[in-house]
């Protein structure tokens, strides 16, 4: 008798976990999870100490930017917009800061200087597409350049060098492999999770991104939750500008776009829906652990790191077509 019920629920078992693996969209959300442990088990394979705790560690802190940009962008994309900004933002944030310490304000006002900088960049790409009802791209590939030309303005085009025993604490401390620098991202990811799944608010922002019309017919302020997103995403990002001064010591006028493209890549290698209302925020912030991986294990192996964009587009193209098969 337990033979005959045994078996009948193993096959349904079975059955489920056949059609989860044929079916697009499971491959869609797990895209980052799944690509992370090939990535772990190929690079270790070729180089032994790719899975070493100190090049672990160095992984971690490496993705500590990443993940609060990724955050933040996962915000606005799953409000169907996207933050073409959100790197200069965080330049314009560092800068802010290194302005702040070299006219002897200390570590605390230098980290709200920076943190108002990239809020400010979100206030007015949110109140621009929000209320002004203009295209997202144009509005945030406008203030890319304007945030890009003051941080240059104010520091001069000249980096900032920023020497302060909190910062480096920040950059080179913490417990075991996990640095300090993680724990603040890991944190802010936490609170991401939980503002977009525990509260009214976030279900307001998914039902927004989702259908705009159906939102606004229950009385959800749609330009309200545009600007609050957009705000969410520079404060996020003044927040990892102050990462970024840890890290390398000093506050460079010149913006890394490569933290913009791998934010965004980050989002949709996360299972992120590009035209709103649906995703999570385990997906980016696995999104962001894959691209340093890959970025990682290619220097590891000797790649050229002109190689690397190349590996990193083809991974999120091929993240793009699965989400084809979403339903």
């Amino acid at each position: 008798m337990s033979e005959s019920v045994t078996a009948p629920a193993t096959s349904t078992r079975a059955a489920v976990l056949g059609g989860w693996l044929r079916d697009g969209g499971f491959w869609a959300d797990w895209a980052a999870a799944v690509g992370l442990v090939v990535l772990v088990v190929v690079f270790q394979a070729a180089n032994p100490t790719f899975l070493s705790s100190g090049n672990v560690r160095s992984m971690l802190v490496a993705s500590a930017i990443l993940v609060v940009l990724s955050v933040g962008q996962t915000f606005v994309v799953l409000t169907g917009g996207i933050d073409l900004s959100v790197a200069s933002a965080m330049t314009f944030g560092a800068v802010l800061f290194g302005f702040g310490i070299s006219h002897g304000w200390g570590i605390g006002w230098g980290g709200v200087l920076a943190v108002l900088g990239g809020a400010l960049v979100g206030v007015v790409n949110g109140m621009l597409v929000g209320n002004g009802r203009i295209t997202d791209f144009v509005v945030t590939l406008g203030s890319l350049s304007a945030a890009s030309g003051l941080a240059l303005v104010i520091a001069d085009g000249k980096p900032v060098t920023v020497v302060s025993v909190p910062l480096l604490k920040l950059s080179t401390g913490g417990i075991g492999i996990i640095g300090w620098s993680v724990l603040v991202a890991a944190v802010i990811a936490v609170l991401a999770h939980l503002v977009l799944f525990r509260t009214r608010w976030g279900t307001h922002v998914f039902a927004a991104g989702g259908s705009p019309e159906a939102a606004t017919a229950t009385g959800i302020s749609v330009p309200a939750i545009k600007i609050a997103v957009y705000t969410v995403c520079g404060v996020l990002a003044g927040l990892a500008a102050i990462l970024l001064v840890a890290r390398v010591g000093a506050a460079e006028p010149a913006a890394n776009t490569s933290f913009l493209l791998n934010s965004v890549a980050a989002v949709v290698l996360g299972g992120v829906s590009l035209v709103g209302g649906r995703g999570s925020v385990l997906g980016p912030v696995l999104g962001a652990l894959l691209l340093t991986a890959l970025a990682n294990g290619l220097t590891l192996l000797g790649v050229s790191p002109f190689y690397q964009p190349v590996a990193v587009g083809t991974v999120v193209v091929l993240a793009a077509l699965l989400t084809r098969f979403r339903r």
